[in-house]
């Protein structure tokens, strides 16, 4: 959650929270490892090489892809290159404010970042043009438009569903081709309030939660990362209930994305 989003829930909504909590259910009636209503459009800008736009619940982002030459890292001279970006947009919520990423946008981008790059999405010594000297580099920029809790999720939906439809070109002469990607991640991120996790936290949630959990599987049935966030922490028994809750759930995100794309 957004630092600046903090301290505007009122105690009557946090009692209120609490007392679903207890009973088994959430304030909007959702399960526990329940999801809200998705809807994912890949392709959504027609001039760009790749893009996807999110709806989760009230949250919206909007994701797009560019693929263009450059140098390689020198320590990775025969790897293409993946950078990630995001950007909260002030529309988005009433405390975001123009200027440059902070501290949470940063840290956003590095968490859906590395789950694709650890899954091993895209096969990036396919994006090798001439070792050492030329290879593809892939920007992937989030725009956020909407917040409502659950930033991690709807940006990586929306990446993996953009990275699956894009599609480049080496140089003018070389015919369009899609990008070399080999496996769909999906990452399901869990809040603790009052020691119960809960998927997909909306906004609320997230104001109510001392401690986060995202977990990326891949179709394989492989964790390929783990994010904890905020200061509270985590039991060995609520790490495996969410580990075992985040690859049920996210096999059926995954299915849907497939079924988009």
């Amino acid at each position: 959650m957004p630092k600046d989003a903090s301290g505007i829930l009122s105690e009557i909504k946090k009692g209120y929270i609490s007392k679903k909590l207890k009973e088994g259910t959430r304030a909007d009636q959702r399960k526990l490892d329940e999801f809200r209503t998705m809807r994912i459009e890949p392709n959504f800008i027609p001039r760009a090489q790749g893009s996807a736009f999110v709806n989760l619940g009230k949250t919206k982002v909007l994701v797009g892809v560019k693929v263009e030459s450059g140098e390689p890292f020198p320590d990775t001279p025969n790897q293409g290159v993946l950078t990630t970006n995001v950007e909260m947009l002030p529309m988005a919520f009433p405390t975001f404010e123009p200027g440059p990423p902070n501290e949470e946008s940063i840290e956003i981008a590095r968490v859906v970042d590395r789950g694709i790059r650890e899954s091993k999405m895209i096969d990036l010594e396919k994006l090798c043009v001439e070792p050492g000297k030329k290879v593809m580099i892939v920007f992937v920029d989030i725009d956020v438009l909407d917040y409502d809790g659950n930033l991690i999720d709807a940006c990586t939906m929306g990446v993996v569903t953009a990275l699956h439809t894009a599609t480049y070109r080496v140089d003018e002469a070389s015919p369009e081709t899609k990008l070399p990607v080999r496996s769909m991640p999906v990452s399901v991120t869990m809040a603790k309030i009052d020691d119960e996790l809960v998927c997909d936290p909306d906004v609320e949630e997230e104001q109510m939660s001392d401690a986060r959990l995202t977990v990326t599987f891949t179709e394989d049935g492989h964790i390929r990362a783990m994010q904890k966030g905020n200061s509270g922490s985590f039991s060995m028994d609520q790490i495996k209930k969410g580990i075992d809750m985040s690859e049920v759930v996210g096999n059926k995100i995954r299915e849907y994305i497939k079924q988009v794309i």
